[in-house]
């Protein structure tokens, strides 16, 4: 992009925002399905007319499955408890990353979710696991 060979990309807004500050590139949508906080007038695809493309990007933390709920609740507290600091919160913003902390519980049904669309979505584009 920034060398003009390649015309358009979507990439993660802590990476493009920067380059959008110094006006070296054009933010033309976000994929999220809201407005991002950091470009509040820039639509998101589904306001521009593209139907089924909100597409949040996250960033989430994993442990083995067999790990005990109650070591799972303690992770999640202290996580959420520092995402939700003013210092945490504030260089996030800065980043143009918003928060989505999510209960473990809303978390499971998100990969679930997410895992189905992409198989749905290979399956359509005759796209097998090598």
């Amino acid at each position: 992009m920034l060398t003009g060979r390649v015309d358009f990309y979507f990439c993660p807004l802590p990476v493009a925002g920067p380059f959008i500050a110094e006006g070296k590139l054009l933010a033309l949508a976000v994929s999220g399905s809201k407005r991002a906080a950091a470009l509040p007038n820039v639509p998101t695809t589904l306001e521009s007319g593209v139907p089924n493309s909100d597409f949040d990007f996250w960033v989430g933390a994993f442990v083995p499955k067999q790990t005990p709920r109650d070591i799972v609740a303690k992770i999640h507290r202290e996580t959420a408890a520092t995402i939700e600091s003013a210092a945490v919160k504030e260089k996030l913003a800065k980043l143009g990353v918003e928060p989505m902390i999510m209960s473990p519980e809303e978390f499971d049904a998100r990969i679930a979710r997410e895992v189905d669309i992409a198989v749905t979505l290979a399956k359509a584009a005759n796209i097998t696991a090598q």
